[in-house]
């Protein structure tokens, strides 16, 4: 089994963390420890490599950012959990659809620990409840080893979500634990995350 460090890192720039999981992923070696980080952003928009501006309708004041995760944009603001996935997936025997179905998995397994049923969608990663999008997934990997990771909305502020498709899907609802009768404390849930993820990486 390969530990994980975790990190509880609070609030912070998108940029700065970004370039920060990037330094990590390009200095890191064989003996390099994986590492999870949990955070929370000031509000932005960020654009994945094949991300198409159409789908920014009306960002207004927030900032865009276009970046080298996968998939299209999405919104990250206060009260909303972001973990980011260093590992090692070479040592770990894991490839990028494996991992993207444990990181869904680990979301519904968390969802239903509070009494929500939810699922993820084959013609789009992420995980949702009743059609409506509580989770979104984008990852990068580099020299066998990932970054970026997963975003769950816990007690934010979902208005920003009108002004793009989200993940490039028009209309698409979004939802979130406050709404569901779930605990709204970031800390908890993203200890009750980690603790899932670590247990199902473990297995790997």
């Amino acid at each position: 089994m390969h530990a994980v460090t975790i990190r509880q890192l609070g609030l912070r720039p998108y940029t700065e963390i970004w370039r920060s999981m990037q330094h990590f992923t390009n200095e890191r070696d064989a003996l390099t420890r994986d590492e999870i980080w949990l955070l929370e952003h000031p509000p932005v928009f960020t654009l994945g490599q094949a991300g198409r501006r159409e789908h920014l309708l009306d960002p207004g004041d927030i900032p865009v950012i276009q970046v080298d995760r996968g998939g299209q944009v999405t919104y990250h603001g206060p009260g909303q959990l972001i973990g980011y996935l260093l590992l090692d997936l070479r040592r770990r025997n894991l490839g990028i659809r494996p991992l993207v179905s444990l990181i869904e998995a680990s979301i519904v397994e968390l969802l239903d620990s509070y009494g929500i049923d939810s699922a993820a969608r084959a013609d789009a990663p992420g995980v949702y409840v009743d059609g409506a999008k509580i989770a979104a997934l984008g990852l990068r990997v580099r020299r066998g080893c990932s970054f970026h990771g997963l975003s769950l909305n816990v007690n934010m502020n979902l208005a920003p979500f009108s002004r793009i498709n989200p993940c490039g899907h028009p209309g698409l609802e979004q939802t979130q634990l406050c709404d569901l009768g779930a605990p709204l404390d970031l800390q908890r849930v993203g200890n009750d995350l980690v603790d899932i993820l670590t247990r199902r990486l473990g297995r790997g």
